[in-house]
Formats: C-alpha cells, sequence, structure tokens
C-alpha cells in the first residue's frame, strides 16, 4: 500500500516537472513566433512605403503599373516565405511543449 502512495506521489511530482518543462518551451516559442511576426511587420511596411515612393515618382502609367506588379510580385513571395517560417515554428511549438510529457504518457499506461 505505501508502495503505491510513493508511486503515485512520484508520478505526480513527474507531472508536475514535466509541465513546467513544457511552459517554458512554450513561452521560448512563442517568444521566437512573436519576434518572427514583428520582423516580418517592419519588412512588409518599409517594402510598402519604397513602392509607394517608386509609384509617386513614376513619370508614366506604364511604370507606375510596372512598379505595382513587381511590388504585388515581392509581396506574394514574402508572405509565402513568412507563412512557411511560421508553420514551422507553430510545428516546432507543438513538438516541444509536447516532448516533457512523452515519458509519463508510458508511465500511465504502466500505473492501470
Amino acid at each position: 500500500m505505501v508502495k503505491n502512495i510513493e508511486d503515485i506521489q512520484k508520478f505526480g511530482k513527474d507531472n508536475m516537472d514535466a509541465t513546467v518543462k513544457s511552459l517554458g518551451a512554450f513561452s521560448k516559442s512563442l517568444q521566437a513566433i512573436t519576434i518572427e511576426i514583428a520582423d516580418y511587420s517592419k519588412k512588409v511596411f518599409e517594402q510598402s512605403a519604397a513602392a509607394a515612393e517608386k509609384l509617386i515618382s513614376a513619370k508614366s502609367l506604364e511604370k507606375a503599373i510596372e512598379v505595382q506588379s513587381d511590388y504585388a510580385k515581392s509581396s506574394y513571395e514574402t508572405f509565402v516565405a513568412e507563412a512557411t517560417k511560421l508553420g514551422e515554428l507553430y510545428a516546432d511549438l507543438a513538438r516541444e511543449a509536447y516532448k516533457p510529457f512523452e515519458t509519463q504518457f508510458g508511465k500511465v499506461a504502466s500505473l492501470k
């Protein structure tokens, strides 16, 4: 009986440790995602400002259309690259937050 109580206490402590580790990994990953989004926002703002300057200084309709087309193409490429990068960061977040619990799930099965 005492052995079972000790096992349950150890299991509870291990769960708490895994939760703390998981929250630490979650927090670290969210920081990386936030930094990435802030960098992307800054980059998009700079690209938009540069495109607006070029558009204002365009001397002809053809040049304005060319500037707008180049801006649309580069914006799309930047967005796709950023979406891919953010997808990888979110996948890493899930992996790192789950990792501390992997061994705990095996222990639950052995307690039954």
